[in-house]
């Protein structure tokens, strides 16, 4: 399925699969964004599936908003499973 990203109020819908196929645009697109916007809050209640390729693209844009000082939100279904895989990277 096609990755589809809107902003609504400040907030990017993200709709779709973060996958392979998909990871490096979400990627890019994201960390365009991240650079104009002062924080960046991504909803990913309507992505269907995140795999290996889908997490190492969250888990850039988390370091590069670290490094920039920007606030950067997850919310959605599956928020809580992004985080614990954040905390477990950042443990190991």
């Amino acid at each position: 399925m096609a990755l589809k990203i809107t902003e609504q109020n400040g907030t990017f819908l993200v709709e779709g699969t973060i996958n392979a196929n998909t990871a490096l645009n979400f990627q890019n697109h994201l960390e365009t964004i991240l650079n104009v916007y002062e924080t960046l809050t991504i909803d990913i209640e309507n992505v269907t599936e995140i795999d290996a390729s889908g997490m190492n693209a969250l888990r850039a844009l988390y370091s590069n908003a670290l490094i920039y000082n920007r606030p950067f939100y997850i919310l959605g279904t599956g928020c809580k499973e992004v985080y614990d895989d954040f905390m477990f990277t950042n443990a190991a």
